[in-house]
């Protein structure tokens, strides 16, 4: 308890701060109501901690130097700035009054105060102003909502670990071209043949599969719920985790081959023709809320980044159940040609997974058009524009999390949205993760990013070779 003034006469009011449920440990202030000051009024504690909130924010409270008696200095100045319009000298006074009630004697505690000359003096420690940086800061006040409002729900981060914000990054919700990439949107393109003109409605509610589901080959892929229909998404389950059981093709002339060496290709080592979904889009008949427009509608369940305890780094969790099949967002980034992504790979050969994610090949449909331009070899890279994707962690074959292939704007086949959609039933708090489908053999696979993998899965691919470096 701090006490300011005489307590000779009236009751004292008091303010509490902070008390646990057993009342075991408590912080509150008590002051007369006058104290010889006609002008003193108590405060509200909405007041009070909103002051030292704006105060303790130019100390940066995730600093491992903050002091907590600066902090209680803080406290107490804002409750006598509140309180009162007493002169400066006045306030100084009562602030030195509540502080040897804070910290009795001046006694050090965990080195933030010490004792000075005289055994009955309160020494507070001066601690300097932090110089938060841009990024920073940033950060700090995107807590709430790491996507800075590009959502249609909030996702919050935080870091219960230690006093690391999220890496610095542009928050994109679609995918951007960054230089080369052939990605043309044109109403022109899509022609009856491409799109359900003549739908009314939901599309799901036919007894027959329109032109933009029949498309996807194995008709509905999703049910009245918004969930993968089962058999579709065991399909994919399966190709994803049998690879070589599935339909793999080869190039004759590998774009990521020649863009490691073009005077010595090694052979390619093939390309998983994926299963996807053909989705409605903006020239179709069909309504905005039609159960064929999933992934277009954006995330909208509630997710949460966060710092893992494990050594991964930042990972993403669900704080709400998931059923099995449910959308949960698309991996965003920028569009780069394989000769761009090759580029960049090479200017930062030094960065980890933990401070960047990986680049992903949209390489499903490499062959179904024959040579295709080096402009249309095309994958989605996370580093500096991205969404929630890029926190996911990886998880060797049992990831919760599939990636699927998803048409939406285009009938080119070199260009797609990667939507993750859950494999199970995934509980609330649960981290997420997919499979990056890293090749431990592979040392030539994205030389810059060594990974090591951590993913405590029974399956893990690199349980043999764990304390050794290797690259996705």
């Amino acid at each position: 308890n701090a006490d300011l003034g005489d307590q000779t006469s009236k009751p004292s009011s008091n303010l509490e701060i902070a008390s646990s449920p057993s009342g075991e440990v408590k912080i509150s202030l008590s002051c007369q109501p006058l104290f010889g000051r006609p002008d003193f009024h108590m405060p509200t504690l909405d007041e009070l901690l909103k002051s030292v909130e704006e105060k303790s924010l130019r100390h940066k409270l995730l600093d491992p130097n903050f002091s907590l008696i600066q902090l209680m200095k803080d406290m107490c100045q804002c409750f006598v700035e509140l309180a009162t319009d007493s002169s400066h000298e006045s306030q100084e006074r009562l602030v030195h009054s509540l502080s040897k009630h804070v910290i009795p004697n001046g006694g050090d505690v965990n080195g933030f105060g010490s004792r000075s000359g005289d055994p009955e003096s309160c020494s507070l420690a001066v601690v300097p102003r932090y110089q938060t940086g841009r990024d920073e800061l940033r950060s700090l006040h995107d807590s709430n909502d790491i996507t800075k409002g590009e959502e249609v729900v909030e996702i919050p981060w935080v870091n219960e670990v230690n006093n690391e914000c999220p890496p610095s990054f542009h928050y994109i919700p679609g995918n951007l071209v960054f230089q080369n990439a052939y990605v043309k949107f044109t109403l022109s393109q899509i022609t009856e043949d491409h799109c359900c003109t003549s739908c009314i409605g939901n599309c799901l509610s036919s007894s027959s599969p329109c032109v933009c589901v029949a498309e996807t080959l194995y008709g509905f892929a999703y049910t009245a719920d918004g969930l993968l229909k089962d058999d579709f998404l065991q399909e994919c389950i399966s190709m994803t985790r049998d690879p070589q059981l599935q339909s793999i093709s080869s190039c004759m002339d590998c774009p990521l081959e020649r863009s490691r060496n073009e005077e010595m290709l090694e052979p390619c080592k093939g390309h998983l023709n994926r299963k996807f979904i053909k989705e409605c889009w903006r020239k179709c008949g069909c309504h905005k809320q039609c159960g064929n427009r999933v992934v277009q509608r954006g995330i909208r369940r509630k997710l949460q980044v966060f710092f893992t305890t494990d050594g991964k780094g930042w990972g993403l969790k669900t704080l709400e159940k998931l059923p099995k099949g449910a959308f949960v967002c698309e991996y965003i980034g920028e569009i780069l040609t394989i000769k761009e992504r090759h580029e960049r790979t090479m200017q930062n050969s030094s960065i980890t997974k933990t401070e960047n994610p990986p680049s992903v090949l949209l390489d499903a449909y490499w062959n179904l058009k024959g040579a295709l331009k080096d402009e249309e070899y095309l994958c989605l890279d996370a580093s500096f524009y991205s969404n929630v994707a890029r926190f996911i962690n990886h998880r060797c074959l049992d990831a919760n999390l599939i990636e699927i292939p998803v048409k939406i704007e285009t009938p080119d086949h070199h260009y797609y949205h990667l939507a993750f959609f859950t494999t199970r039933e995934v509980d609330a708090l649960e981290e997420l993760t997919w499979d990056y489908g890293i090749d431990f053999d592979d040392d030539n696979d994205q030389p810059n990013k060594k990974f090591q993998c951590k993913c405590g899965s029974k399956f893990c691919r690199n349980m043999k070779r764990p304390s050794s470096e290797f690259f996705f």
